[in-house]
């Protein structure tokens, strides 16, 4: 068995995983199994500089706050601001931290220096402004989008409020951050009455948006009309995002899941548009597949983005997953012998490229056992799925990460 996998094992190398795929896809994902590991990290660095380099991609977008990811993108087109501003206040989740993630920015600055604009790379990150204690105000996302409106020479007749009314509706941030809300439906504002009329004045800006188009490109630029777009799709997203929060169905948390993964597909799409891009994400948000977690000994189910965004690119999307044998520092050791992880630790290489259709054929028809992880940060394969993606990067030891100091 061990033979017959090895033959599907390649190097980790950009050429290894474009010879998986029917053609280069406009989004080629890269999933990882667990959050916050350097090693993982610094292996999407190496293979996405030489996609980079050798197949033309143009933007890396990654599971980050899409609104704190423009002043990332902005420092890494012409050097706005500093590399430590960047890293402090230009990713969520707390991951400016990461000695990984502070390479990656530092090394797509360096590619773009000197490059005119149009050979540029781009950074974007695709995740909503929401973390698993709560979701931010949509103040900043709206009234971003009302100041775009307006500075751009729209009619002021045809906006649905005043900056100033926009402005009092909003409130204080601090109802919409109450990290209560996660837990307690009665501590969210979501279903307020002023939130449902933003909810409507957000629609109204959105539509005032589509309609005015053609003068805003002309008037400001591309650019900024994609920029705007974000602004809006942000605050729609959250707002939508903060009425299920207010839910006391049964369906809330999946209604939410589902929610921050939409966000994420609407945001990837507009990245797509813009042209070929490379993308890094927890698998669960990245596969074809539906993604399931159990929350509270609730099994919960939802459609991921890379799920929404496959159904609209066909071949045009591309999803590589990520497994690993050991994380000996969060108490995940060897893999059961049994399991296809288990099966793929017994490869002599640190790290390969793996096909999975000929891993499922070299497999046969008995199913694997499924890995059981003895930590909650780690997700293992599901062997059931394995075909559903284009190529499997394997890791065998993950070592302890470091932080920028």
């Amino acid at each position: 068995m061990v033979t017959d996998i090895k033959d599907t094992a390649c190097a980790v190398e950009a050429a290894a995983v474009m010879r998986l795929l029917p053609v280069r896809p406009r989004l080629l994902a890269l999933g990882e199994p667990t959050h916050g590991e350097d090693a993982l990290l610094g292996l999407r660095n190496e293979l996405f500089r030489q996609l980079v380099e050798q197949e033309g991609y143009g933007t890396i977008a990654i599971e980050n706050d899409c609104m704190t990811g423009l002043a990332v993108d902005a420092y890494i087109a012409s050097g706005t601001g500093t590399l430590d501003e960047v890293m402090e206040h230009g990713f969520s989740h707390g991951w400016g931290t990461s000695a990984a993630n502070r390479e990656l920015v530092r090394w797509m600055r360096a590619f773009n220096d000197g490059r005119p604009s149009s050979e540029r790379l781009r950074f974007a990150g695709f995740d909503g402004p929401l973390e698993i204690t709560g979701a931010a105000s949509p103040r900043q996302a709206l009234t971003a989008l009302h100041e775009y409106l307006a500075s751009a020479g729209v009619d002021a007749d045809l906006f649905p409020c005043t900056a100033e009314a926009l402005d009092r509706l909003l409130g204080a941030d601090a109802p919409w951050t109450e990290p209560a809300a996660m837990t307690d439906p009665a501590r969210s504002v979501g279903q307020s009455a002023r939130a449902a009329r933003l909810r409507l004045l957000a629609d109204d800006l959105v539509a005032l948006l589509d309609a005015q188009t053609p003068h805003l490109i002309t008037a400001t630029s591309r650019d900024d009309w994609d920029r705007a777009c974000l602004y809006g799709r942000t605050a729609t997203g959250l707002l939508r995002y903060h009425y299920w929060m207010a839910d006391t169905s049964t369906a809330r948390m999946t209604r939410l899941l589902g929610v921050r993964d939409q966000m994420m597909a609407h945001n990837l799409l507009a990245v797509a548009a813009r042209g070929p891009a490379l993308v890094h994400a927890h698998n669960s948000h990245l596969q074809r597949e539906k993604s399931t977690v159990r929350m509270g000994g609730t099994p919960l189910e939802w459609w991921s983005a890379g799920a929404l965004v496959s159904a609209r690119l066909g071949e045009e999307y591309a999803f590589v997953a990520t497994a690993l044998g050991t994380i000996r520092h969060q108490g995940v050791d060897t893999p059961p012998p049994d399991t296809v992880e288990g099966l793929l630790y017994a490869l002599p290489a640190d790290r390969c490229v793996i096909d999975p259709p000929r891993l499922a054929t070299a497999l046969g028809d008995t199913l694997p056992a499924p890995r059981v992880s003895p930590w909650f940060g780690y997700a293992p394969l599901d062997p059931a799925h394995l075909a559903d993606s284009d190529g499997l990067v394997f890791v065998k030891d993950v070592p302890q990460s470091r932080c920028h100091p």
